[in-house]
């Protein structure tokens, strides 16, 4: 098996996690905070807003099974990258819209994707989501792992918080 990982932000993490579980050639998915300062931070922490780290889902995929592009097709699809620091009811840097790319050919396929994305008239506005190196990546407690697959459902709600 020849595997690799891919780490994206999308908002709120269980619904994202759950729908790159359902692809093909998928390994595995982690749920956790990437991209900000502050070591080993909590749930807490995160949501508090301080730390620079966005919610985050990182995938191991098999990549002779399921391409890195095929991946982000499912990254467009399960959020508004339009909107800066937001998915819905969840407000703050810790969703924000952000693919952490792990190599070159992630960084480049990443790039062309989401000028594809802006070009293709698909969303109103213009695409905020960032595009930068992955960094460490902080496992998530462990009752926030595949959580919809544990507790049922398959989105986020809009009118409630985790």
């Amino acid at each position: 098996m020849d595997t690799e990982k891919a780490t994206f932000g999308a908002g709120c993490f269980w619904g994202v996690e759950a729908a790159f579980a359902q692809v093909e050639g998928v390994v595995s998915t982690a749920v956790g905070y990437s991209g900000g300062t502050t070591e080993n931070p909590t749930y807490q922490d995160v949501c508090m807003g301080q730390t620079g780290h966005a919610e985050v889902v990182q995938v191991e995929y098999d990549s002779s099974i399921v391409s890195f592009e095929r991946l982000l097709e499912v990254f467009w699809g399960c959020h508004d990258p339009t909107t800066l620091n937001r998915q819905g009811p969840d407000v703050g840097t810790q969703y924000r819209s952000a693919i952490f790319f792990h190599n070159a050919d992630q960084e480049s396929a990443a790039k062309a994707s989401k000028e594809g994305m802006q070009g293709s008239g698909r969303f109103n506005g213009d695409i905020v989501t960032e595009i930068t190196p992955a960094s460490i990546f902080y496992r998530a407690e462990e009752y926030h792992q595949q959580y919809f697959a544990k507790n049922g459902g398959g989105a986020c709600p809009t009118s409630t918080r985790k």
